[in-house]
């Protein structure tokens, strides 16, 4: 398929939620229990600064697999508005917010739509899954998580102290300013970001693509409020029994090579998860597997049509 065109049997569309925000969202014409070849229905989440189009070849692919196929952008970000004024900061004041916003997403595309249920996220939005099941808020029948936000990458300082220095410049009033100045991580520049996302430069080049076809779709760093909010939220998940009661069967897609997220924590995590399978790729794969060069795309689909398969 063409990645740099909305198919035509697609339809965007605003879900208002009960506050009055509208997400942005795409869905594939919903597919019945009774056709040929239907496999369940599939919620898609994108990461932060993330927006669908980025994704439409694998959700493509999984609406040709028999899913009902609906991807939304996450509040603040992507086609689904900003929350402060400067629209290139990503910014939320809470996470907790993101996880309201899912519950009341996913009750609604659930009662819209026949089981099996299937929800899947890439990064930050992987993080969001795991706290909502951690919460309760998601019921699924199974979970895909490409790298996702289970920690943030490495970094020599010891993480409570990087913390209680974000939580100092959010006092001296710095909540709402850039965290940092480009790329997908603090001291990086722009010209290293393509290859911490990924080695395949066409589909990198896609998202340049989108961002000049819809400028409102481009979100620059994050805030330090954000910052902070990742690191508090991370951490919940660290502690004893917050994650290993959740049984839902997830599969985990991470990487050796991701420069963004911390894959130590990611197979920690995995190994505290009664119901997990991580598919480990090593330093020839980025952050972004789903938009990897083929031979990791490919793999990492063949697993998730596997992983449908087993879960109906």
């Amino acid at each position: 398929m063409n990645r740099r065109i909305i198919p035509s049997i697609a339809t965007e569309s605003k879900f208002i939620l009960r506050d009055g925000w509208q997400l942005r969202n795409i869905a594939w014409p919903r597919k019945s229990q009774k056709d040929k070849g239907f496999n369940g229905s599939l919620l898609f989440l994108p990461g932060r600064g993330d927006h669908y189009e980025k994704y439409l070849e694998t959700l493509s692919q999984l609406d040709n697999e028999g899913m009902n196929v609906t991807a939304y952008d996450w509040r603040g970000q992507g086609g689904s508005g900003r929350l402060l004024d400067d629209p290139t900061i990503g910014h939320i004041e809470d996470f907790a917010i993101w996880i309201a916003d899912l519950q009341e997403v996913y009750a609604d595309w659930k009662a819209n739509n026949p089981g099996p249920y299937f929800i899947m996220s890439h990064s930050m939005g992987g993080h969001l899954i795991m706290r909502a099941l951690a919460e309760k808020a998601v019921d699924p029948d199974g979970v895909i998580l490409s790298a996702p936000m289970l920690g943030l990458a490495a970094d020599p300082i010891p993480f409570f102290i990087r913390h209680g220095v974000v939580r100092l410049l959010i006092k001296f009033g710095l909540a709402e300013k850039h965290a940092w100045k480009v790329s997908e991580k603090p001291f990086t520049p722009e010209s290293l970001r393509a290859k911490m996302l990924t080695s395949d430069t066409e589909r990198y080049e896609d998202e340049m693509f989108w961002w000049k076809e819809r400028p409102d779709v481009k979100l620059g760093p994050a805030s330090w409020r954000w910052v902070e909010q990742a690191m508090k939220s991370t951490r919940a998940l660290e502690q004893p029994d917050a994650i290993e009661h959740i049984h839902t069967p997830i599969i985990i897609f991470a990487t050796t090579g991701d420069q963004l997220v911390d894959t130590a924590r990611i197979k920690e995590d995995a190994e505290r998860l009664p119901n997990c399978e991580l598919i480990l790729f090593g330093d020839e794969a980025a952050h972004e597997l789903l938009r990897e060069s083929d031979e990791i795309r490919d793999s990492c689909m063949n697993h998730i049509y596997r992983f449908i398969a087993e879960n109906q």
